[in-house]
């Protein structure tokens, strides 16, 4: 390749096999709906700052203390995404450099917590995520964790029994937040109890943190001593990690913690892409998007209600619904895989008491913030829950006709919302 081949050559030319597959993908997108929770969608001009030229620098260090030099104008930047993200949330400081919502909660362990310090978080199974504690994640081979549950009757938080669970575990850390937990927190309540043990309280937001900044989900500040967050679900930013936190020590431990404690540089362009995302969520539409995303939960949750399934704490004040299948007797990996070839994207998820498999699961989990975006509304979404409950009816044997009427409901769904410019190859037939 020629340097001024190397400079113009487009990617169908330089490489036809990924460009066909890329091209695939963009199909499947378009004609498909998902309902997949960590789902959503950058506006183009996200996407332009995302693949702009600051893919090409590097940096390492902060803002007027880099490593390397022509680092000014990314330093411009990098504060400028770091104002807004303060301003969306209400604190005096934020690190916009971790690479994913794992990395954002490692620099939490990383700065608060020494090897085998012990740590108090929700069960995966009843709503926490992998960073939290789990076994084989780092979170749970280098610190002594326990995990509190939710109340079997009605799925919620006992805070009561967290209260006597934390005063005998003494934990150095507690966790809040996570995966797939759909009603509001407490945090007012965990953070009494966190200064009771003498405990730092993490939130981990990833999942609302659009909606806090929307003002449709209560703030965690000033409650929390740290917030955690991810970019892309519903701040509709790209995929990246966010620490936040309203304590002047706790940032300076913090800084050290993501650079040089858990990882190097920065990604410039995800920087830019961030401070981009943050700019349109400090605008007044965002708000009304973002109640829109829980009105359009709460909308397939209860329709999913009025079909007979059952709704994980009976609905939900986040982007998230959960299914309970166990008394259909289906599992999730049978009915995300049906509902994947109807067109409509889910996962499968461990639900509370579940006894399932993690590959598994007794349960389904949808997002409402991807399609949302998309333009879908209400009676969008009502509808929406009606086709997957019409798969879901018939497993786990469908009839044909039934998949063959709901990928054509879901067909016309999509075409009256289409991403970006509709590409010419077409998803393949699933």
């Amino acid at each position: 390749m020629t340097t001024a081949e190397f400079f113009t050559q487009d990617l169908a030319t330089a490489d036809p096999d990924l460009h066909n597959h890329i091209t695939v993908e963009e199909s499947r997108q378009n004609e498909q709906l998902e309902l997949i929770a960590p789902k959503n969608y950058m506006s183009r001009a996200v996407r332009e700052a995302h693949g702009s030229i600051l893919a090409f620098t590097s940096v390492e260090g902060y803002p007027g203390r880099r490593w390397l030099a022509g680092a000014v104008n990314l330093d411009a930047i990098e504060r400028l995404a770091i104002k807004r993200a303060c301003a969306m949330f209400g604190c005096s400081y934020s690190n916009v450099q971790p690479h994913s919502g794992t990395q954002a909660n490692q620099s939490v362990f990383f700065a608060l917590l020494e090897p085998g310090d012990r740590v108090l978080s929700m069960a995966l199974a009843a709503g926490g995520h992998l960073s939290h504690g789990l076994k084989t994640n780092f979170s749970g081979r280098w610190f002594d964790v326990a995990h509190y549950g939710v109340h079997p009757d009605d799925g919620l938080i006992d805070y009561g029994e967290l209260l006597d669970q934390a005063r005998s575990f003494r934990p150095k850390l507690l966790i809040c937040g996570g995966s797939a937990y759909p009603r509001i927190i407490d945090f007012e309540r965990l953070r009494e109890i966190a200064d009771e043990v003498g405990a730092w309280l993490l939130a981990d937001v990833a999942h609302i943190a659009g909606l806090i900044a929307g003002g449709a989900y209560p703030n965690p500040f000033p409650h929390c001593h740290v917030v955690t967050a991810t970019t892309n679900k519903n701040l509709r930013g790209p995929r990246g990690g966010l620490v936040l936190s309203a304590d002047a020590e706790l940032a300076r431990r913090i800084d050290r913690a993501v650079f040089p404690g858990v990882q190097g540089g920065p990604l410039p362009e995800y920087t830019a892409a961030k401070a981009a995302a943050f700019g349109e969520a400090l605008k007044p539409g965002f708000k009304v998007w973002a109640h829109s995303v829980l009105r359009n939960a709460q909308a397939l949750a209860a329709t999913l209600t009025h079909r007979g399934y059952a709704v994980v704490t009976g609905g939900t004040d986040t982007p998230l619904v959960l299914l309970d299948l166990r008394p259909r007797g289906l599992t999730g990996d049978v009915a995300s895989s049906a509902l994947e070839s109807a067109g409509i994207p889910c996962n499968k998820n461990l639900i509370p008491g579940d006894s399932q498999k993690p590959m598994v699961t007794s349960g389904l989990r949808f997002g409402t913030s991807a399609l949302t975006t998309r333009g879908l509304r209400t009676p969008d979404f009502e509808k929406l829950a009606h086709l997957v409950a019409d798969v879901l009816d018939q497993l786990p044997h469908i009839e044909q006709q039934t998949m063959l009427q709901v990928r054509a409901a879901v067909a016309e769904i999509a075409k009256a919302n289409p991403l970006y410019e509709v590409p010419s190859a077409s998803c393949p037939d699933r």
